[in-house]
């Protein structure tokens, strides 16, 4: 039987310098922990029993973060004062809106195929490794991207970054059960109305052919189309790395150029932009008996804007029961109702539209957007991460809590007005799911606007 003998040699020579960092990070931290438990005791005179917390703790501060690209395309985004680390890479391009024709359901399984084989790695072998360091390892992906990453004390964050950049093998079984663990997803998902009627939103908003338009839940696509999918969006070229508790950005950015050098680059090409049309899409159901309904428009706004517009929305229509949501790209209203009460929604939609822009109702959407925006910054270093992620995927920076809230304190009650105005000159996008016989159609609610 012949052997591939470079190939073996190869793998057994990535697995002995896997090995041997972990080895290396392990030793150097347990020589460390000695040395200072010793060194404690002959200089540390204050300190009568080293190793205890300390009696005059270091004052906590403002986190701040700063921005670096690598030459390899890679932006690194890292804060230096969250107590545990969360580490996460975002692939812009791995979401179902970068699907080519025929690759439908090749962003939801090349997610379930995170931290599978790959890089002469094994499946068993990442995981073990994970697991080792005490991280706990997540990976979403939706239309506008994929993120790979995990959470773990600040100690350990750096070593498990290639596991995040890995050169994925495809091995047969690995591909066999993200093809089923995305199946059961998309069973799972449609068993929600909510998740429905958000597919149904972006078919209206974008075309029920495009990219954007098409279901993020499927699992169609074959072994090839998944191949090829991952080919062009899993590069570092135009990735973001993000990372929280990293004391010296500097050092961090050449260990992480470092430990990537034979992760795939990638191309320099962008995501595909997609082209808002407005429109309608309707699943009738009408055993249900309720009905799930969302008006949407164009909002090629900044984030902190379409939040203030929803906060908005929440406050215009609370009487009537209905809510705003805000995506990339969209922003709207959803309202659901029973069967005998479908005929009212339209004027209850229309009513939260249309409702006259005043001081104190823009003031309480701003406070209430702000409050949002930065209760996200302090509910984890993972979604910490999350918000230093969006900042640089929308402005290419993200500073300090601060910055975050002048964005908002920067919006007048005129801007608001101004925009909601404009964006409700768009052709609006409508969904609908459940028992709608009674609702009027897309035109109706044009016309009304």
């Amino acid at each position: 039987r012949k052997v591939n003998v470079g190939k073996h040699n190869n793998y057994l020579s990535t697995m002995m310098n896997v090995a041997a960092r972990r080895v290396v990070s392990v030793t150097s931290r347990q020589v460390n922990n000695v040395a200072r438990r010793q060194l404690s005791a002959l200089v540390e005179v204050t300190e009568e029993f080293p190793g205890l917390p300390s009696t005059t703790p270091t004052p906590a501060k403002a986190s701040n973060a700063s921005v670096t690209t690598l030459a390899n395309g890679l932006v690194v985004v890292t804060e230096d004062a969250a107590s545990t680390s969360t580490v996460t890479i975002t692939y812009p391009k791995a979401g179902s809106g970068s699907e080519g024709l025929g690759e439908q359901g090749a962003a939801l399984v090349n997610k379930c195929l995170a931290f599978n084989s790959g890089s002469g790695l094994s499946t068993i072998m990442i995981n073990r490794t994970i697991e080792n360091e005490g991280a706990v390892p997540f990976a979403t992906a939706d239309r506008f991207g994929a993120t790979l990453g995990y959470t773990v004390e600040p100690a350990n964050a750096i070593g498990l970054v290639p596991l995040l950049a890995t050169d994925c093998t495809f091995e047969k079984w690995d591909v066999r059960d993200a093809k089923t663990l995305a199946a059961y997803q998309v069973a799972e998902a449609n068993k929600s109305a909510q998740v429905v009627l958000t597919e149904q939103i972006y078919a209206a908003a974008y075309g029920p052919q495009s990219p954007l338009g098409r279901p993020f839940y499927n699992a169609d696509a074959s072994t090839h189309e998944v191949v090829s999918f991952r080919g062009r969006g899993y590069g570092l070229n135009g990735a973001i790395l993000a990372a929280t508790g990293v004391k010296d950005h500097a050092a961090f950015c050449t260990e992480v150029a470092e430990l990537l050098s034979e992760s795939p680059v990638g191309s320099a090409e962008a995501a595909p932009k997609a082209a808002y049309l407005g429109g309608e899409a309707r699943l009738a159901a009408p055993s249900a008996g309720y009905a799930h309904v969302a008006l949407a428009f164009n909002a090629a706004v900044p984030s902190a804007m379409r939040g203030v517009l929803k906060h908005y929305f929440n406050l215009a229509g609370k009487s009537a029961g209905v809510t705003g949501f805000a995506t990339p790209g969209l922003v709207g209203v959803y309202v659901g109702a029973p069967s005998e009460s479908v005929g009212s929604l339209q004027s209850a939609i229309i009513g939260t539209l249309t409702a006259a822009v005043s001081p104190e109702a823009v003031g309480k959407a701003k406070t209430l957007a702000k409050a949002e925006a930065l209760f996200a910054l302090d509910c984890g270093s993972k979604g910490l991460a999350a918000a230093m992620t969006a900042g640089v995927l929308e402005s290419g920076k993200f500073t300090n809590a601060a910055a975050v809230a002048a964005s908002f304190d920067a919006i007048t009650e005129a801007s608001v007005a101004s925009t909601l105005a404009t964006v409700l000159k768009t052709n609006p996008s409508l969904a609908a799911v459940g028992d709608i016989t009674s609702l009027p159609y897309q035109g109706s609610f044009a016309s009304a606007l």
